[in-house]
């Protein structure tokens, strides 16, 4: 069983039911997620050992909020417990032409006040096969910035592979640019993940502009992200949406082994929740690579395994490793 650790925040989720919008109703139904942790997740659903890092209050919602993680089968045994309040957000889902809404509500949160003394990061990650983060973490302030370096520095210490969701939210960068801090970050990992429009803007490599790309423009953007930061695989993905309620999801994988760029296929799904998809992706390719498949079969994994998560409500994707096996068989 692959060990794999993740880092970032946890959110406490509110929706209303069905499509209606946010405070329509009086009822708000709640979910517990956030990039990393969702990743964490789905690949506990996939058979891995996954620890998940990050720092919640101690108070009943931080409680809540890890118990919500190990009845996923996440660890979080190397949580931090302090600071004054959970981080919330509010997610009003689309429908048709009317589009999601999402309103954060996480400034002051106990994950955004995290240091690096608050891990134990060597220990943590002694053992570990794997270590995941995005570029959300680094934003949400300078100690959370400060324990990604830290991580990233264990990790190294450690030999463990490091890969790096790059998850490009304006909300949080407003007034500021990410590039100097996404890019020595991005130094530091071996895999990358990201859509066009986040390389461009986190990393600073201009891109083709158009929706969708075409493979060639990709596998030429792919190359550059490898020429410039020394990743050796970078995983790029595209989202068409054609309404609120439909999507075209595909996916490609450039590796510096054979120097191709590998195709995951094209979903075209009825969305349920779009929340989690990304990362139901990142989760899907790290569980092919440590389980030793071909970049092929991984792109291809990963994409059907996001394309599933968008069918299920919440911000966790709740399939096993053969139900995205069987979705790939019916989907030749």
């Amino acid at each position: 069983m692959k060990r794999v650790v993740t880092f970032g925040e946890v959110l406490m989720r509110l929706s209303p039911p069905g499509h209606e919008r946010l405070f329509q109703s009086p009822t708000l139904r709640t979910y517990f997620g956030g990039s990393e942790a969702n990743t964490a997740a789905s690949l506990a659903h996939f058979g891995a050992r996954v620890e998940h890092v990050t720092r919640v209050p101690s108070n009943a919602l931080g409680d809540a909020a890890l118990a919500a993680l190990r009845a996923e089968g996440v660890g979080v045994r190397a949580c931090a417990r302090g600071g004054a309040r959970m981080g919330l957000y509010f997610v009003e889902g689309g429908a048709d032409v009317r589009p999601l809404r999402v309103v954060y509500d996480r400034a002051g949160s106990a994950f955004s006040e995290i240091e690096p003394e608050h891990v134990h990061w060597d220990a943590v990650l002694r053992g570990a096969e794997w270590f995941h983060v995005s570029g959300i973490t680094p934003a949400l302030g300078e100690g959370p910035l400060r324990s990604v370096h830290a991580a990233l520095n264990a990790a190294r210490a450690a030999s463990v592979p490091v890969s790096l969701d790059l998850n490009f939210r304006p909300a949080l960068w407003v007034g500021r640019d990410p590039k100097p801090i996404l890019q020595p970050i991005a130094k530091r990992a071996q895999l990358l993940i990201a859509n066009p429009g986040a390389i461009e803007t986190m990393l600073g490599i201009t891109t083709a502009g158009t929706i969708p790309e075409p493979p060639e423009a990709l596998r030429a953007t792919a190359e550059k992200v490898h020429e410039l930061f020394g990743c050796t695989r970078v995983a790029i993905t595209q989202r068409e949406t054609i309404s609120a309620s439909e999507h075209g999801w595909q996916a490609f994988l450039w590796d510096a082994a054979d120097g191709a760029m590998h195709e995951g296929g094209r979903h075209q799904v009825q969305v349920v929740d779009r929340v989690g998809g990304g990362d139901s992706f990142v989760a899907g390719l790290l569980h092919a690579l440590l389980e030793g498949r071909s970049p092929a079969h991984a792109v291809r994994f990963a994409t059907a395994a996001s394309a599933l998560k968008l069918t299920i409500p919440g911000d966790f994707n709740r399939v096993t490793a053969d139900e995205v096996e069987r979705l790939l068989s019916s989907h030749r």
